[in-house]
């Protein structure tokens, strides 16, 4: 992970020197930016650090490290982020707008729970189009799930739903992904048929979880695309898609501040195995892994 994300090579040059001076505060700041901390959480973090070297009197670089790391995890660990799957069968709700990598997701789930030897099946509700049918029935076996797919073309979704709930409680399947469609630009409509959806679900079963994946590469323009989720959906956990390449750490922080909502999953990469429960004191030390030797 500490390859993937440039925030603990930009310490480097916060850490190496003998002494903390305004060079630097100036360079921690930076760094926290450019991890996409936000300008505010970033202000606050520097704020919060300025504050604790002062209080103990010290100016060695190492004690700023040390602070940094535990601020972190602190601000982290402030969320629950333990997945709630204990219904038999516990039902998931995936949404997220489209382009986000929700279908690989929803099979890398798949995967993630068929490694813990739990039997998943997979509801593909976004009937909108086909090819999305058959993408999330490709990466659905790939996650060694089974797919309840659409009878027909343009089904309604719920029924989809309410098939895939009946199937996983006639095989006694212990959790159901149940994939909706992720168009924004008809939003009262979308809400609806989530809300159908729903209705339709807890007549069968109650909703585990609503997971609301999100693209990191996007930054906080990701967290505004999915407002209507956030507002409408009962979103219970986000998924963070993409954190790779060009995406930076600190976002999962900032949107857990700006949303109040914890992370659950993160995917750091295309393969079936790229996706991983959030666990704050881990990910703090892959994030800020390589700012000292």
């Amino acid at each position: 992970m500490a390859e993937k994300w440039s925030l603990g090579r930009a310490l480097r040059n916060v850490f190496v020197k003998p002494t903390i001076d305004e060079d630097t505060w100036d360079t921690l700041e930076t760094a926290l930016i450019q991890a996409d901390f936000g300008p505010d959480i970033t202000e606050r973090i520097v704020d919060d650090l300025r504050e604790q070297v002062d209080r103990y009197r010290t100016t060695d670089p190492r004690d700023l490290n040390r602070m940094l790391r535990e601020t972190l995890e602190e601000r982290f660990a402030k969320y629950d982020t333990t997945l709630k799957l204990t219904e038999r069968p516990a039902v998931v709700l995936v949404v997220g707008v489209n382009g986000v990598g929700k279908t690989t997701t929803i099979g890398k789930f798949a995967h993630f729970l068929r490694r813990y030897d739990r039997s998943v099946v997979v509801g593909a509700a976004d009937t909108f189009r086909a090819a999305a049918v058959d993408q999330l029935a490709t990466w659905a076996e790939r996650g060694g799930a089974t797919i309840v797919r659409p009878d027909r073309e343009g089904q309604d979704p719920a029924s989809v739903a309410f098939q895939t709930i009946d199937y996983a409680k006639r095989t006694g399947t212990e959790i159901v992904l149940v994939d909706t469609a992720g168009r924004l630009h008809t939003k009262g409509g979308l809400m609806d048929e989530l809300t159908k959806i729903r209705r339709v679900i807890e007549k069968q079963a109650p909703i585990s979880e609503v997971l609301l994946v999100l693209d990191a590469t996007t930054g906080q323009n990701g967290v505004m695309q999915a407002e209507a989720f956030l507002e409408h959906a009962g979103v219970t956990g986000l998924v963070i898609s993409k954190l790779d390449g060009s995406a930076k750490g600190g976002f999962v922080l900032a949107v857990q501040e700006r949303t109040g909502i914890p992370v659950k999953l993160l995917g750091q990469g295309e393969g079936i195995g790229d996706l991983t429960g959030f666990t704050p004191h881990v990910f703090v030390q892959a994030l800020v892994e390589g700012a000292v030797d």
